[in-house]
């Protein structure tokens, strides 16, 4: 619905308006909107036509989102913007309502304005009723020629609501739901679409009149819909007696169900038919001119809505096959790891959106976990998708930290001829150690259910979303690390998942998160269920989901490798850092000699930062040999090599080395380009068994 920017509330001193007797008893609701104020005032009538109780409404025009789709409500903020803009008094739409049931209604509004001296407005005074209630209204107040009338206005409601079908189900729904057709007099619709030189029923008639058989037909086939579709005519049965003579093995199947006339109507558009539409009648004998003409111009209004739905639905498939092209064939077995993926495409033709999931294979037993979403929703999103997927891919199989594949991929989406912005979320796990960092470009925030079905948010710092951050030199990304413990789950997902109708982000994560806490304990179910969740609400957005649980029980075959960026001045990083440090340790055999490694390995990173500007990347590695050694490699960007010097006694500074040399039982320095890395190694013994 239209919204006003929140200000002071300040109501006119006649809001509401008093509800009118007269209205009420028609079975009319009224509404009074204070666009200054920004409140909807709904009347009880009013509110029935929202299937709303008066308990569910705040008076806010955002509560109405639950039972507005959101195409609907596009609809109609278009229409009353053209209002507000173009200098009229008042406005009328046709739009749909979510009832309680899940069923679609369809409903009229009327609305009159109120402008200030200056044209502009600040008030809208209407009604809103159910439509089909409207044709009936109609029906009874007029008496003159009522038959006609009925019928003539049962056409042109349904031709109305066919103009906003957007799927075959959508129309299928309009001529069983609107009850215009009972007016008609007809008591059942079927209704079949021409593939391949046959016709394949998608709307059969009431329960129980299903005929063997008659699901999928050819058009050269014996029967009434298959003649008129066939012949591109009308075909009209005025009796019982002449269905059973034209038709008998069609009868024999039919005769209980008390039809008495029928009408088979082509359905034919740009000049080809594309389906049939069977009317079956109860109480009727014989069709006249008037009959016929009024068939023959609903069968034309359906064939055009019709090719329509069905286009669009091509190019819903259309977009969602590029989509799925993009998106991994298939996710890999990881040892150490559970992992279940879903992708849920947008609802509305090709408006796909950019949302993927990737899982990579990395060396020493880790994986990287990806979940994304580039901005928009269409084909060109999409590509871009599959572009920076496979980017993220590549930059972080080349080996570098997760820090620097965000920041290379922001700069390989700044410089592609695009306009669209990416957010991201990049996880790379050890699955020995348990130890997973975290890097956000503008992106929500995962969850982590632990292994008490407990699920609590995740905040990771975060920086500008890709594209932008290269754009606005924000390319420093900072890491998050922690440690997954066994059996719990990483929850990652795109915004899809928590955007609700008429709430903020807060409430969608904690509504998630419940979700989550209450799940099933299967990976596979969980993902299932949170999908069908946003199904269940009507979510027009795509959706992604990567779910990641640890294992217990994988002990790799060979040694692991972790890697941490530090940061100048980032005390974060550094403390970061020393619990990568501390959890490979402690997983990979060297707890006996733990205060020696984390000693060391601290003297060699502060060293880096002290000496340098631009910080260390920190790796912890398993060296395999003549024995198993646990080894850390401190890299910089200064090419000047360290070396060991006596401090003196009242030295404050330059043991540094020195004591590396007497705990590690082995240390070294590489040259690396612009810059050099300075190790040390420590004895760890075999088959050492991953912390439990």
């Amino acid at each position: 619905m239209v919204e006003r920017a929140a200000g002071p509330l300040s109501l006119p001193e006649n809001w509401p308006a008093p509800s009118d007797v007269n209205l009420s008893l028609n079975r009319l609701g009224t509404f009074d909107w204070d666009l200054d104020g920004g409140l909807l005032h709904l009347d009880e009538p009013a509110l029935g036509v929202f299937d709303l109780r008066p308990d569910e409404y705040d008076g806010r025009p955002e509560s109405l989102a639950v039972r507005v789709p959101r195409d609907e409500a596009d609809r109609l903020d278009s229409v009353i913007l053209a209002a507000f803009r173009g200098g009229d008094d008042s406005y009328g739409a046709y739009f749909r309502v979510r009832r309680r049931d899940g069923s679609l209604r369809w409903t009229h509004t009327q609305g009159t304005l109120r402008r200030d001296g200056g044209g502009r407005p600040y008030r809208v005074i209407g009604i809103v009723r159910d439509a089909a209630q409207e044709l009936a209204d109609s029906a009874a107040r007029l008496e003159l020629d009522e038959v006609r009338r009925v019928r003539t206005s049962v056409v042109e409601g349904t031709t109305a609501a066919l103009a906003h079908a957007r799927t075959v189900q959508d129309v299928i729904d309009v001529l069983k739901e609107s009850a215009g057709l009972e007016h008609l007099g007809a008591t059942s619709v079927v209704m079949g679409l021409v593939e391949s030189g046959r016709i394949r029923l998608v709307a059969e008639g009431s329960e129980g009149s299903s005929v063997p058989g008659t699901r999928v037909t050819r058009i050269d086939e014996p029967c009434p819909m298959s003649e008129a579709v066939r012949t591109l005519s009308p075909r009209f049965i005025d009796s019982a007696e002449d269905f059973a003579a034209g038709y008998p093995d069609l009868w024999q199947h039919i005769a209980g169900l008390g039809i008495t006339a029928a009408a088979y109507l082509p359905l034919i558009a740009q000049g080809r038919p594309i389906g049939g539409l069977g009317l079956l009648y109860g109480d009727k004998s014989g069709f006249s001119a008037e009959d016929r003409n009024l068939l023959v111009a609903l069968g034309s209004s359906i064939a055009q809505s019709l090719q329509r739905a069905m286009l669009f639905e091509q190019d819903h498939d259309l977009a969602e096959g590029l989509q799925q092209a993009m998106l991994p064939r298939r996710i890999p077995q990881v040892p150490g790891a559970q992992i279940a993926v879903r992708y849920r495409s947008a609802r509305l033709g090709r408006d796909i959106g950019g949302d993927w999931y990737d899982v990579i294979p990395l060396p020493g037993g880790r994986i990287g976990a990806v979940i994304g979403d580039v901005q928009g929703h269409d084909t060109h999103a999409a590509a871009v998708m599959g572009q920076l997927r496979i980017v993220l891919r590549a930059y972080a199989a080349e080996g570098h930290t997760p820090a620097t594949v965000m920041a290379r991929a922001s700069v390989f989406l700044h410089e592609l001829d695009t306009d669209r912005f990416a957010t991201c979320t990049y996880a790379e796990a050890d699955l020995t150690t348990g130890v997973v960092q975290l890097v956000r470009a503008g992106h929500v925030d995962p969850l982590l259910r632990d292994t008490d079905g407990a699920c609590r948010r995740l905040p990771v710092p975060g920086g500008l979303p890709l594209g932008l951050s290269a754009q606005f030199g924000g390319l420093d990304y900072p890491v998050k690390t922690l440690e997954l413990d066994p059996g719990q789950i990483l929850v990652m997902y795109t915004d899809g998942l928590v955007e609700l109708p008429g709430t903020d982000l807060d409430d969608g994560l904690l509504h998630l998160s419940e979700l989550v806490r209450d799940g099933p304990h299967d990976l596979q179910a969980l993902a299932d269920r949170l999908c069908a969740v946003v199904d269940e609400r009507g979510g027009e957005d795509d959706v992604a989901v990567l779910l990641l649980r640890r294992r217990g029980a994988y002990t790799p075959l060979a040694g692991g490798r972790l890697q941490q960026s530090v940061p100048p001045r980032d005390p974060a990083a550094l403390r970061s850092a020393r619990r990568m440090i501390r959890a490979a340790v402690g997983a990979w055999g060297g707890r006996d000699r733990s205060d020696d490694i984390e000693l060391a390995s601290d003297e060699l990173i502060t060293n880096a930062l002290l000496h340098t500007d631009e910080g260390a990347v920190v790796t912890v590695r398993v060296v395999s040999g003549a024995e198993r050694r646990l080894r850390v490699e401190v890299e910089d960007a200064s090419s000047a090599l360290p070396r060991k010097r006596d401090a003196g006694d009242a030295g404050l500074s330059g043991r540094g080395l020195v004591l590396v040399d007497g705990l590690a039982d082995g240390w070294g320095v590489e040259s690396r380009g612009s810059g050099k890395s300075v190790w040390c190694e420590f004895a760890v013994p075999r088959g050492s068994a991953p912390r439990a």
